[in-house]
């Protein structure tokens, strides 16, 4: 062997030497250590025989809770929701294999109807754990699906929705765009269905396809009632000075099968009719019938909605601008970001309403991973956005169990077997992989 082909050799062996020890001092430090505070969590190992104590774990903040969730997650495959779905199955049988809850929990809950909008556009598997985490049959649903949307996905969703009569598609669709009308636009459709709907309603809830409840129906009700009995909730306050470009000039939708967007243009905008203030708000709320009467007949309504056309994201001035209306039903006038409506953390408010987010930021809005349980469980929203189980399965896992746990222990009936959620969800996964 001559001194080049040694050289190689010893080379080839140095760098084999460092993989090595590099893999061990990594895994070393990865798992965690034994200490008096995990010692009832789970190894990587045995993350199918402990899920609830690492989900509530994660719910109290220990501070070993998300390494270790990290790694259980290696083993946890996403659940398929879409199985009866996509092989065809009577609907009682589809009922009970997703967990539906069939009957009213309580008589106070079954006197008491809320309206839901869902506007979604993909993620079959998410709409289903969102649709059976806040279904009950006394409630009516209106499922807003992107036009752009393929068609294998439509068709999933309308053999979900055939299944239950107090669910229905939309019948008017649109190509939605973020931070465009069209976004308004398939509320105001939903709306319109939901007025001429056999179902009666007290209030009306929108929602997409990422969020999911933090407070039971139950709960929800009982908020309502107490805080917000016969009045909208629109948070919001006057339009800033740095909000103002948003309905200073004209903006246009590009509308795109891989890519959409909203655009400014160099027109600039007439004034709001009616003098209207323009406020600023979120795009979510909680809305009376008579106010959504309201939105579709009055004059002021209308012309607002067509002078909002080319503004940029309306769905967070209409709303808010209309419930400021004194004489507007439901109206709070006086209001300003007042109503726990939905849990967010923003980038900006890092350090300010919250403490950073552990998955990743889409659009300044955080996708929640395992280390931001605490910050949820612990808030006082009626609903928390955003969440991607394909990405951070073990989080929607232990919402699920939390939420559904909390469900059946506030029932003032009694419980199907099918209202339970599988409880061997982990130890199945964990197995198939040993």
């Amino acid at each position: 062997m001559n001194l080049l082909e040694t050289a190689k050799s010893g080379f080839f062996i140095c760098i084999v030497g460092c993989i090595i020890i590099c893999a061990f001092v990594y895994v070393r430090n990865t798992i965690p250590k034994e200490g008096d505070e995990q010692k009832f969590l789970p190894e990587l190992a045995e993350c199918g025989d402990y899920p609830d104590e690492l989900c509530s774990a994660l719910f109290d903040g220990k501070d070993a809770a998300p390494q270790i969730g990290h790694l259980c997650q290696q083993v946890i495959r996403r659940q398929e929701m879409s199985t009866c779905i996509q092989t065809p199955c009577n609907c009682s049988t589809l009922q009970k294999r997703l967990h539906f809850i069939t009957s009213p929990l309580s008589e106070e809950e079954g006197n008491f109807s809320f309206a839901y909008i869902i506007t979604i556009h993909k993620e079959l598997d998410m709409f289903i754990k969102l649709l059976r985490a806040i279904y009950v049959p006394q409630n009516v649903y209106c499922i807003h699906i992107d036009k752009k949307s393929s068609k294998d996905y439509k068709s999933a969703v309308q053999t979900l929705v055939n299944c239950f009569e107090n669910i229905f598609i939309a019948s008017k669709t649109e190509n939605v765009v973020y931070a465009g009308f069209s976004r308004l636009q398939a509320d105001i459709n939903c709306m319109k269905d939901l007025i001429h709907s056999k179902n009666q309603w007290n209030y009306v809830i929108n929602l997409c396809g990422q969020d999911y409840p933090i407070k039971t129906n139950k709960e929800l009700m009982q908020y309502i009632k107490s805080k917000w009995n016969g009045k909208n909730m629109t948070p919001g306050i006057v339009q800033p000075p740095h909000m103002k470009y948003r309905t200073h000039v004209s903006y246009k939708e590009y509308v795109h099968s891989e890519k959409s967007y909203v655009y400014p243009t160099k027109n600039v905008k007439s004034e709001p009719p009616h003098n209207l203030t323009i406020y600023f708000g979120g795009a979510y709320y909680v809305l009376t019938r008579e106010f959504v009467e309201f939105i579709l007949t009055d004059t002021r309504a209308r012309d607002l909605l067509e002078w909002s056309r080319d503004t940029y994201s309306p769905d967070e001035h209409y709303w808010v601008t209309l419930n400021r209306l004194p004489d507007a039903p439901g109206a709070t006038p006086d209001a300003q970001w007042e109503g726990n409506i939905r849990a967010i953390k923003w980038r900006d408010q890092e350090g300010k309403s919250h403490n950073g987010c552990k998955g990743h930021y889409v659009r300044d809005i955080c996708v929640y991973g395992l280390g931001d349980l605490k910050w949820i469980h612990e808030s006082p929203y009626l609903f928390a956005n955003k969440f991607e189980p394909a990405t951070y399965p073990l989080v929607m896992e232990c919402m699920e169990r939390h939420y559904r746990r909390k469900v059946l222990q506030q029932a003032e009936v009694p419980l199907e077997a099918h209202w339970y959620l599988q409880e061997d969800t982990f130890q199945r996964e964990a197995e198939q992989l040993k």
